[in-house]
């Protein structure tokens, strides 16, 4: 059977994890705490990281968007970048706004602070990281809704990797309840949309030890 070493709340994990859902690939999911360096992921992955892929014939795919690029290149049905070169650009220009930008100026400071120190016994949470957090996810869900308004999905007329980049750091953030999804109604839609489908159901399903979800996060009509 497919692996995929994970860890739940890791937007990079959940990206993969959405990728082999929408292409109806199974996977056994093979949880990790990356920080804990435990020696089997290191046997996997020298930079003792997730995710990492490995194929029933042993193939090894270390890193999202490698993992990702690899998956549509050999799975071909479901197809997740679109034909056109330029096309393909502005998914990847998405795909790296919400893995850099977005993970620079939102998830390292709510999901870090909030729930990473916790699980890494590093103390207590910074308010002021918790606060710039904040500020950002509402310019950063004011741009989705900006999107969503021109497009059918966010990189345009097809479901795409950018969609699934996006949801893999909101869904986390939902997991704990940290978007205000009322304040930003076209960015809810969006979600809406995403979580309905069957690639969605695995990440609706998460129930971490001693870290319940969210009231509405499984809930389809939030």
């Amino acid at each position: 059977m497919r692996e995929l070493h994970s860890f739940p709340l890791s937007p990079f994990c959940r990206k993969v994890r959405l990728t082999l859902g929408e292409k109806a690939l199974e996977a056994d999911l093979i949880d990790h705490a990356p920080w804990e360096r435990p020696a089997s992921l290191l046997k996997l992955n020298p930079a003792c990281e997730v995710p990492v892929l490995v194929e029933e014939n042993g193939r090894r795919v270390i890193d999202s968007n490698a993992i990702c690029e690899y998956l549509e290149e050999v799975y071909t049905d479901h197809a997740l970048l679109p034909e056109s070169s330029t096309a393909r650009a502005e998914v990847r220009r998405l795909v790296s706004w919400f893995d850099v930008k977005f993970r620079n100026e939102v998830t390292e400071n709510l999901l870090v602070e909030r729930i990473y120190k916790r699980f890494r016994k590093q103390g207590e949470p910074d308010s002021r990281y918790i606060r710039a957090g904040t500020t950002n996810l509402r310019t950063h869900l004011e741009y989705i809704s900006w999107l969503v308004e021109r497009r059918n999905w966010l990189a345009g007329d097809r479901i795409s990797f950018a969609d699934f980049a996006a949801a893999g750091h909101l869904s986390c953030l939902d997991y704990i309840g940290a978007v205000p999804w009322e304040d930003f109604p076209g960015a809810k839609g969006w979600y809406a949309k995403l979580k309905s489908r069957p690639a969605f159901r695995g990440l609706l399903a998460d129930h971490l030890p001693n870290l319940p979800p969210s009231a509405h996060y499984a809930d389809l009509d939030f």
